[in-house]
Formats: structure tokens, sequence, C-alpha cells
């Protein structure tokens, strides 16, 4: 559990530790949790479980497809959450063993916490920031992640379940532009996004009115608005599709939809 150095933040939901909550973590606190319990009420224990399972696998299958198949060997991983089981850098480190690993999130639960989970050997390769994705130069001219990071060799950027947290007045695409400009060719962009067409509105209604107390708010995007966020990433196959179908068969909930796109 976070302890009493974090109490200020205890004072609204945040979105990582709902999602932590969500994933059956511990790194929570009774006001994520009350949050969290409200929107299992209204949408369904299986249907919000499903869709937050879904998206860290996707997330999962992501990092393995750069790292094994295209050799990445840097990673962004920006509104990561609090750490969970199979994180980027477990994944990543399967097939390149000194990959290096940025977490950013706004949280500084996550920052405070995750710093804890890992090893001193792993802390040489990997960096937890608390930044904001409002503002990417806040992240982008960061001193600990230049430390890290080779602006000039490919970089995945990790955009998993995030940007449904960027109202259109944080101009999600200017920070993606933003990012683009300073990543190499042959860079990664991974999103995933809720999904308007595929949600009830009185289910977007009643997520927007939990989500309006908590720290961070949410959005929901049609499939066309999601793809618009690819702009100068075209999509590799299969596109933009249910998190549970990119590359892989089965069912899925079809709430969200993700894809990965590459910086030509």
């Amino acid at each position: 559990m976070p302890g009493a150095e974090d109490a200020v933040a205890a004072e609204k939901p945040s979105p990582a530790r709902m999602y932590d909550y969500f994933l059956h973590g511990d790194n929570n606190f009774p006001v994520d949790r009350a949050a969290g319990d409200a929107v299992i009420d209204q949408v369904g224990e299986v249907l919000t479980k499903d869709v937050v399972w879904e998206n860290r696998r996707f997330l999962g299958r992501v990092v393995h497809h750069l790292a094994a198949e295209h050799g990445v060997r840097q990673f962004i991983d920006v509104g990561a959450g609090l750490p969970s089981m199979e994180n980027t850098h477990q994944i990543a480190r399967r097939s390149i063993p000194d990959a290096r690993v940025a977490y950013v999130d706004l949280d500084p639960v996550v920052a405070s916490h995750g710093k804890t989970l890992l090893s001193e050997e792993e802390q040489k390769i990997t960096r937890l920031l608390t930044a904001d994705l409002r503002a990417p130069l806040s992240i982008l001219d960061n001193p600990e992640l230049a430390d890290l990071i080779d602006f000039d060799q490919p970089v995945a950027l990790l955009c998993v379940a995030v940007f449904h947290f960027i109202t259109d007045e944080d101009d999600p695409h200017g920070i993606l532009r933003t990012f683009r400009e300073r990543l190499a060719p042959g860079s990664f962009l991974a999103l995933s996004h809720l999904n308007a067409d595929e949600s009830p509105e009185a289910e977007q209604d009643t997520m927007r009115a939990i989500y309006r107390n908590a720290t961070s708010p949410i959005v929901f995007r049609t499939r066309a608005e999601i793809e618009a966020l690819f702009t100068g990433f075209p999509l590799q196959p299969p596109g933009l599709v249910p998190t549970g179908h990119w590359r892989r068969e089965g069912d899925t909930t079809r709430r969200m939809y993700g894809g990965l796109g590459r910086l030509g």
C-alpha cells in the first residue's frame, strides 16, 4: 500500500491507482477503490476487468513484438501506471537483456513506489519519471530521460490507455507532434484508446461522471479520431483493431482499440 508520505495524492482518485485496483494490485487508496467500484457497479465487473486485462495483454504483445522482431532497445512508457505483473522492462529484457525503459506518469506514487520494486541493477537502465503528458517537453527535456534514451536511435513510445485522459483542449495531436519531431526514423508509437463507436452512450456518460472527480477526466473518441492520432506513424499490420485482436485471435470486448505505427 502507498505510505503516509503519499497522503496528499490520496485526496482524489487517480486513473493510475484505479487501474492498479482493477488489476488486483494493492498500490491504491480508499478513494481509488471507491471510484473503481463505482465503475464496476455501473458497467459490470466482467466488462470492466476484461477491458483492463485485454489492454494489459496488448501492451505485453506490443513490447515483445518490438523487442523480439524489430530489435527495439529503448522504450518510453507514458502513463505507465503502477507496476504490476509483466511490466515493459521485464518483457523487453527477455529478448534484449539491456533494453532501456523509462516509465512516465503524472501520479507521484508511480515513481515513489515503483522504485522500491526495481533491483539496483534494474535501476541502471530503468527510470521512473513524474511528468505530465500534457506538457511533453517536461518529459523529453528531463535530464533523467536524456541520461537513458538516445534519440538518435529508434525508440518505442508507448501510450497505452493514456490518451483517453487527454482532452481536445490539451491538444493531443500537438503532443504527439512534439514527440514525433524528437524521435528518430524507425521509431514506433503504440497507442490504445477507449472507442466511442462501441460503447453505449449511457455507459460513456457514467464513466465521464465518475472520472470528473479524478485527477484526469475521461474522453471517448471514435475509431476515426483514434486513427488520426497516428498521423506521421503509418499503422503496421493488423492496423487499428480491438486490443484483444491485435496479433491474436479470439473474443474481445471491442471497447478499447489499439495499434502500432512506425515513423518512416
